[in-house]
């Protein structure tokens, strides 16, 4: 009885499911609401960047800093030379053909250093239908899948001179490691492969 016992024990267990696969996807949460987005497989640089910084909470005492309707909105450090300058690393570019500066494109800022080294925290979100000038200059590492409502309401905010919002726009970035059934939730059907 006991072996009989036993290999129906080892054969459950070995019947066990896989696990199931999963992908990280970027959340930026802001009073106005949370954006999701897929981070490209193409820019693993920039991609291990942005999930290494995320999982620090680099990001949770900062804000969309610059914010310019028909263009992007921008985050990560201080649109300055010298927020640029604090960026802790700069990362080489990446820039596979397929990944354009479209609506809700989500790339890493950088200065107009010769090499188009990416700045490590630095990170703006398309809010236009393309911006082909910027392709091949700066690196695509994610694309929006939810939240354009909120992509548009912050791209909209009343700014300064110098493109600031009037009211801080702060946030909290998170890589989330979803399945493909959460994923579909989300209304990311189209980038489950």
């Amino acid at each position: 009885m006991k072996k009989i016992f036993f290999i129906c024990l080892l054969s459950f267990v070995s019947c066990k499911p896989i696990h199931e696969k999963t992908h990280p996807v970027g959340n930026i949460e802001t009073p106005l609401g949370s954006l999701y987005f897929w981070l490209h497989e193409e820019t693993p640089k920039h991609r291990a960047s942005f999930i290494k910084l995320a999982k620090d909470n680099y990001w949770d005492d900062l804000s969309f800093n610059r914010v310019i309707e028909d263009f992007v909105i921008q985050g990560g450090c201080p649109d300055t030379p010298e927020g640029f300058d604090e960026s802790h690393y700069l990362i080489d570019p990446e820039f596979p053909p397929n990944l354009k500066h479209i609506y809700g494109a989500v790339g890493m800022g950088r200065d107009n250093n010769p090499e188009k080294k990416s700045a490590g925290c630095q990170f703006y979100i398309v809010h236009n239908q393309e911006i082909a000038r910027l392709n091949q200059n700066y690196t695509i590492f994610g694309q929006v899948f939810k939240g354009f409502d909120v992509l548009d309401k912050i791209a909209t905010l009343p700014t300064d001179s110098l493109d600031a919002p009037l009211e801080r726009v702060p946030i909290k970035v998170r890589v989330l490691v979803l399945n493909e059934k959460e994923l579909i939730a989300l209304g990311a059907a189209g980038f489950v492969n």
